[in-house]
Parts: structure tokens; C-alpha cells; sequence
């Protein structure tokens, strides 16, 4: 059974001689595709290096869906993985379709695994690379942004995706890397966001980020627009040391980060809560090489040493990490590594698990030791923050609506004709976000999907009972709402995305 007591002990070395012989139980998950052929070669390297944990097997994954379990996580797993607190996690098949939920989505969120960390390490000489100094860890929000899962379609033509950033997500995630920098002596600190466009939620992430690094004076932080920020990401990898950013971005620069420091392949992922974790392979479940014995192990196997650190093992893990990288000095490795002077000593992937395995024990260097030390998620403390007043200032109404040519000035002209007496005023009319009545542009391509903004002529407050009489007035019109969104003020500023001359 996994004492939780454990969880609270993050640093990088071994427990006292008294509890070495102790092991810790976590749930283990082989997953799909080539899953159970790494899951089976990485536990015979922990095995044969004497880590100190046992494995309550679950199944997750294309067997819950065959099974009729939709989420792919059924009630046992649920069971094992709340007894045992961590899991190491093979790669899942998620069917492609509509009611099938990602695995990886559900187990992060259900379990408040909030804080997503992916070490990027180039390993050269041993692995091709062209930046053979990179070394940089992506801190990525797990939990909120458009990976919350809010989707809809909202009329014949169009769908939607709502994108969530709270304060207090936000605010524990960048926490949580800038100790984390602080823990592993790093000195540059960005933050990755696209808020020149999306002012709100992406500006939300960006502002907080500004706060707490004044918290941390002693480390330099920076902040770049997503898209230039991937392109040097991808460039010049070695002018970052540590990178935070939503969830959307971070998985994309996590794969870019991993690929361009050798391979995919080589990435492991750690996901940490303040009550669980789970330790997985960045990469997917490759069912086209499943069980032909050729995958590369390496992803898991760094993810299973981040839980092996997680659990203050950090002196095996380093033993492992040295035997891995000894393989590679010794010219072994999986094919998808192979360069051309070494074809003749590529390995499968129990043959490389093996080469690791004899190449156990000769002792850690202290660097390696002490590459890694994981802050406790439950001992980052949120700022308080006061409330401010919220003021509703209108609403925007959505309609599906297909008719008049869908010519904007005269679904526009209809409108006001049915809410003319009303108190409320429409403002203005947009087509997936652009402004087309009044003053609109005919070379404006249309859908059917339309927001109706609604204020008072004076700017002032509203009531709730002033927005249902203009929806009132749509209904009696045969016009379609499908979604209304209150415009508020916080604090005496409007929170909501202006109109071209409003």
C-alpha cells in the first residue's frame, strides 16, 4: 500500500538505510500499441537496478473503450490508481470519434494534476542533434485552456471551443515553475502566451506571470509572443532554460523541444498534483510498430525515473540514467536513433533494455545524483485577492440565422425594428468575430452564425430582466438564439472584447 506520507518528499536522494528495503506500490498501466513491450522492458531495468517499488497493474486505454467504457478509465483502475496515488502510464490509443475522451485529459483534470514538466535535454555526441548544449524544461498548464474539453456546434455551419484560463490555475502553475527553477539552480524563466490577440484569457495568463516573478527577483523573466517564441524555441534552443505556458501551447512546444533535441522518442513527461502523480512517454502509441520488438523504451524510462526522483530515489535513478547513457557511448542503440556508422549495433527493444541492464551499478556521477529536484505542488500558497464589484453592462446574442442572402444590413435593420422601444440598443452585429453591421464591408464573407450586441445608449448598468425582454422579442420573431454571453465590468473596467467604434 502507498504510504502517502511518501508524496511529500521531493528531493534527489535516497531515504535513510531504514526504509530502503521498503517498497512503494504505484499503479502501472502498460497502454496500447507498443506500451506493453517498453512497460515491459522498462520494469525489468528497475527491477535489475533494485528501485525500491512494486506495480498494481490496471488496464486503461482501447481495451475500457472495446469494453464500453467511454472515458477508457473504468471503475477498477479509478480504484487502484486513488489507493496508490502514482502511476506510470504507457501510451493509450484514443479512438478517433465522437464520445471517446482522452485518457491522458480525464486522468490529469480528475486527479488535479496541474502542473505538466517535460525535460528537453539534447544527448550529444551520443544522439544526432544541432544543438548539442540544450538543456530546458517546459512547464505546461494541465488542466484548463481549450483542454477543458467545452465544445459545441452552434449552427449548420459553425462549432465551437471554449478557451477557460482562471487565476488561480494559472497562478499555482507558475508557481510551481518558478520554484522549480529556483529548486534547480535555473536563471531564465519565460512565458510563452498569444496575448496581442487574445487580450483576456491569454492576457490573464501573461499578467499573473508578471506578478509572481517579482516573487523571484533573483531569476530573470521574460515573456514572448507563442509564435516567435516556438520559432526560436526551434532555432536557438539554447538561450532557454525554463519555458511556462497554457496547456494548447505547451503541448505543442513540448513535442518541437523533444524532437529537435534528439527524438520524440526520448521525452518523458511528468504530471503532478498535490495529492497525485503520473509519469508517462510524451509520444504516442506507434500502432504501426507495435509488437515488432523495435521501439525505443527511452521515454518511459525517463519518465520512470522522474517517479523514481517523485519518491526520493534520485540516487537509483541516477544509476539507471548513467547505464542509459553508457549504452549509447558504447555505440548501442534502438533504430530510430541509428545514424549511418552505426547501423551494424542497432538493437531491439528488449535487447537495448538488456545492454542497460549489464551496464548497471558502476556508480552515478554526483551531477547526475543531483540533476533534479522536484518542489512539493502542495506547498505552493495562492496570493490572496479581493473582490471587486462586477457590473453586467449587456449581452451579446448569438443566432444561427440563414436568410435575407445573409446580408448584414438587413438582418441588422430587422432587428432593430423588433427591439426599437426596448431599453437596450443593438450596437453592433459580428460574423465570426468580425464587425459587418453597420458600416460593415460586402467583401465580408459570412456564415450563419452571428452575435447581436446589446448595451444602453448611456453605457450603464443592465438588468437580467432587460436582456430577457430582448430575447423575448427574438423568440416572437422566429430569429434562432443559440448562446447569449453577459458583458461584465470588473472593478470599473469592461472584460469583454470591444467592437470596431464602440
Amino acid at each position: 500500500m502507498f504510504d502517502h506520507a511518501q508524496s511529500s518528499h521531493f528531493h534527489a536522494t535516497e531515504h535513510t538505510p531504514d526504509h530502503r528495503s521498503m517498497k512503494t506500490t504505484v499503479a502501472l498501466a502498460p497502454g496500447d500499441g507498443i506500451g506493453p513491450e517498453i512497460t515491459e522492458a522498462v520494469c525489468r531495468i528497475l527491477e535489475a537496478a533494485k528501485a525500491p517499488v512494486a506495480f498494481a497493474p490496471i488496464t486503461l486505454g482501447e481495451q475500457s473503450y472495446l469494453a464500453g467504457t467511454n472515458s477508457g478509465i473504468d471503475s477498477a483502475a479509478w480504484e487502484t490508481i486513488r489507493a496508490h496515488r502514482v502511476l506510470l502510464k504507457g501510451p493509450i490509443t484514443t479512438p478517433q470519434g465522437r464520445g471517446y475522451k482522452s485518457v491522458n485529459v480525464t486522468l490529469r483534470k480528475a486527479l488535479g494534476l496541474f502542473a505538466n514538466v517535460r525535460p528537453c535535454q539534447s544527448y550529444a555526441p551520443w544522439v544526432n542533434t544541432h544543438h548539442p548544449d540544450m538543456d530546458l524544461i517546459i512547464v505546461r498548464e494541465n488542466e484548463e485552456d481549450t483542454y477543458a474539453g467545452i465544445e459545441h456546434q452552434q449552427t449548420q455551419e459553425v462549432t465551437q471551443c471554449l478557451k477557460l484560463i482562471s487565476r488561480p490555475g494559472t497562478e499555482r502553475l507558475i508557481r510551481y515553475g518558478f520554484e522549480l527553477a529556483k529548486a534547480q539552480g535555473r536563471k531564465k524563466v519565460h512565458c510563452f502566451t498569444k496575448d496581442n490577440i487574445m487580450k483576456l484569457t491569454d492576457g490573464l495568463f501573461h499578467r499573473v506571470f508578471d506578478e509572481v516573478a517579482k516573487d523571484y527577483p533573483e531569476i530573470e523573466a521574460d515573456h514572448l509572443i507563442i509564435d516567435i517564441g516556438t520559432a526560436l524555441l526551434a532555432d536557438q534552443p539554447e538561450r532557454f532554460d525554463l519555458i511556462i505556458a497554457p496547456n494548447l501551447y505547451g503541448d505543442i512546444i513540448s513535442d518541437v523541444a523533444a524532437q529537435i533535441s534528439g527524438s520524440v522518442g526520448l521525452g518523458g513527461s511528468a504530471n503532478l498534483g498535490c495529492d497525485f502523480a503520473m509519469f508517462e512517454a510524451v509520444h504516442g502509441s506507434a500502432p504501426d510498430i507495435a509488437g515488432k520488438d523495435i521501439a525505443n523504451p527511452s521515454g518511459l524510462l525517463f519518465a520512470s525515473l522522474d517517479m523514481l526522483r517523485y519518491l526520493g530515489h534520485g540516487v537509483i535513478a541516477a544509476n539507471i540514467q548513467r547505464a542509459w547513457q553508457q549504452t549509447l557511448a558504447d555505440g548501442w542503440h534502438t533504430a530510430d536513433l541509428c545514424m549511418n556508422a552505426q547501423a551494424d549495433k542497432a538493437l531491439g527493444t528488449q535487447a537495448f533494455a538488456d545492454a542497460i541492464i549489464n551496464r548497471l551499478n558502476a556508480g552515478p556521477s554526483s551531477s547526475i545524483a543531483n540533476a533534479w529536484v522536484w518542489p512539493d505542488p502542495a506547498s505552493i500558497a495562492l496570493k490572496p485577492s479581493e473582490p471587486v464589484e462586477k457590473t453586467l453592462l449587456g449581452v451579446d446574442v448569438f443566432i444561427e440565422f440563414d436568410d435575407l442572402g445573409r446580408d448584414p444590413d438587413q438582418l441588422g435593420q430587422r432587428i432593430e425594428a423588433i427591439t426599437e422601444d426596448l431599453s437596450l440598443d443593438l450596437k453592433l452585429i459580428t460574423n465570426r468575430g468580425v464587425k459587418v453591421y453597420p458600416d460593415g464591408f460586402p467583401e465580408t464573407t459570412c456564415t450563419d452564425h452571428w452575435r447581436c450586441r446589446f448595451r444602453r445608449a448611456d453605457d450603464q448598468a443592465v438588468t437580467h430582466r432587460q436582456i430577457l425582454d430582448v430575447l423575448a422579442r427574438f423568440e416572437a420573431a422566429g430569429l434562432d438564439f443559440i448562446k447569449t454571453e453577459h458583458l461584465y465590468a470588473f472593478g470599473g473596467q469592461p472584460q469583454f472584447s470591444m467592437g470596431q467604434g464602440e
